[in-house]
Parts: C-alpha cells; structure tokens; sequence
C-alpha cells in the first residue's frame, strides 16, 4: 500500500492575499529587475519604476511618493532586488498604517446598526453573510436586512447566509420599499435585542441620483428610531474595477455618513494598488480585504502584509 504522506496545510490567507496579488506585482518585477540589471540609479530608470507604480493602481501620488523613496537611498553598485522591494515595502507601510483600523462593534448602541453600500456586483451581500458569520463566531446575536429589494437573487443569498450563520433575516418581496425594510428590521432587532443589524442595500452606480437618493431615505428613516444610526456605514469596493474606486467613493461619502471600507476581488486583478490610492486620498479605514468566495477568505486588513504582498518583498 502507498503512503502518500499528509495532506499540504491549506494555504494561509497571507499566502492567497500574495498569489491574488501575483499579477500586481508582476510589472513592478519586471521594473525592479531593470533597476537591478542597471547597477545604478538614475532619472530614467526612477521614472520607469515610477511607471510601472502607476500601472499597478497606486495613483500618481503614491507611485511618486515610493519612487522618491527609492531615489533617496542613493543606492550604489550594490542595489540589489531585496533592497528595492524593502524601501517600496517600508514606504507602502506608511502609506496604509493610517487605515489599518479593525471594525469595533461597541456595546454602547444595541443594535449597532452597519449599512452596507456599494456599485452592482461589488459583491455586498456576500461580504454581509461573511461579517455575520464572524460576528456570531464571537458570541453576537445578529440580524440581517434583505434591503436589496430590487434582487430577487440578493434576498434568496441573504436568506441562505442566515440558515449558514444562525442569524434572523428580515426580508419582503421583490420591490418593496427598502427605507420601510429597514425601519421594520431595527424596530426587530431592538425588541428582540439583537447585538447586531447588517442592513443589505441595493446595487446603485453613483451617477444614478434617484437611487442615491433612496440610500440617503434609509438613513433618514432608521435615524426616526435611533438618531445616532447607522453606527457604522461601509462602502464595499471592487478591487478588479481599479480607478473607478475612487470615483465611487467620492460619490457615497457625499449621500451617506462613510465610516469604513472593505475590498473585495483583490484575488486575481491586476488594480490591487487601488487600495493605496484610496489610502493617500481619503485617510477612511479599510477594515476589511477580502481575497475569494468562501466565508474565511475575508479578514481583517493588514497594513504591513499587504505592503508585503504588493510589493514581493520578502
């Protein structure tokens, strides 16, 4: 009989974050292998590796930022791959330090009532079903609201991420009113002292004023009950969609009270700089990174693994 051995450990999520990342990071490889072949620094090679920045996503500001950087070291002849990735990867720590800022359910307001908002297929609902599972993993009684009424499909997932984690799901049919939903879930989750209300909205592009609109209501509505609600509002983000992001950020911190981001879809795009971009622009914590489908491949953002993975410094 074979012994075929143990089974590899699966893999961590640091090590999925930096195979997501592969393709990021691979025209700053070829940048950084220029850099290396030529010995010593000078302007054009500075501006190449400045580019290959900006083609990750990093944005103008950050890509300047890390290539002054980089420049400042004034390295000789003994410039090497690892001196590079570790001056890109210490200055990208600084850059995303200021968002490196955990989600703190607190006990002052219950329930602490999260509104969760986005573009179409962003993919929030499912980034609720996955913080309602780690919120019930910690002992908080959960409610979830089907408030993307528009999708027959979106109030069907919820339901099944409630059957998954234990928790209540308040949800109505196909088109009903989602300010009215969500008025009616808080009203559930007061009475029947759930720890936590994630509220689902629908899909808006920002550029669609009635439906911002409709965001804004939900606000409006919930703050009849709970004048301090939502107690957090996360705009969950695209990494595959790049620039866009910010964009889309400008347009909800302008309709909704924006305290957090999560980042989705950051396995596979070659745009995962995006998030630093964010960092240089907006200062607004990322709180989580998510990096595929199943419900333990969202975690907590980590400034210095990201830096790590971005980067391929070891």
């Amino acid at each position: 009989m074979r012994d075929f051995g143990e089974a590899p450990p699966p893999p961590t999520f640091f090590e999925r974050l930096k195979a997501g990342l592969s393709r990021s990071t691979g025209g700053l490889t070829d940048s950084i292998g220029k850099l290396v072949s030529h010995k010593k620094l000078d302007a054009m090679t500075i501006g190449e590796l400045e580019e290959a920045l900006i083609k990750g996503d990093l944005g103008p500001a950050v890509a300047a930022r890390l290539a002054k950087a980089v420049s400042d070291k004034g390295f000789g002849a003994d410039v090497s791959d690892y001196d590079i990735r570790e001056t890109l990867r210490a200055e990208l720590v600084k850059v995303l330090r200021p968002i490196e800022k955990p989600l703190h359910i607190t006990d002052d307001h219950k329930p602490f009532v999260i509104l969760v908002a986005g573009v179409n297929g962003g993919g929030k609902t499912t980034t609720i079903g996955k913080l309602s599972k780690k919120f019930a993993a910690n002992g908080a009684k959960v409610m979830m609201a089907a408030g993307d009424t528009f999708r027959a499909a979106a109030i069907e997932q919820l339901t099944v991420w409630g059957q998954r984690t234990g928790a209540e799901v308040v949800a109505k049919a196909t088109g009903a009113d989602a300010a009215g939903l969500a008025f009616e879930a808080l009203e559930k989750a007061k009475a029947s002292g759930k720890d936590v209300l994630l509220i689902d909205t629908a899909g808006r592009l920002q550029n669609k004023a009635g439906l911002m609109a409709e965001l804004e209501k939900i606000v409006r509505v919930i703050r009849k009950l709970d004048p301090t609600a939502p107690h957090a509002t996360l705009l969950v983000l695209d990494a595959t969609t790049g620039q866009n992001a910010i964009g889309q950020v400008e347009a909800f911190k302008g309709v909704v009270p924006l305290t957090g981001l999560v980042m989705t879809k950051l396995d596979g795009t070659a745009k995962g700089g995006i998030l630093a971009a964010l960092a240089q622009k907006f200062i607004l914590p990322v709180h989580y990174i998510g990096v595929g489908e199943g419900a333990d491949d969202l975690q907590p953002f980590n400034a210095d693994n990201f830096a790590k993975a971005l980067t391929g410094a070891r």
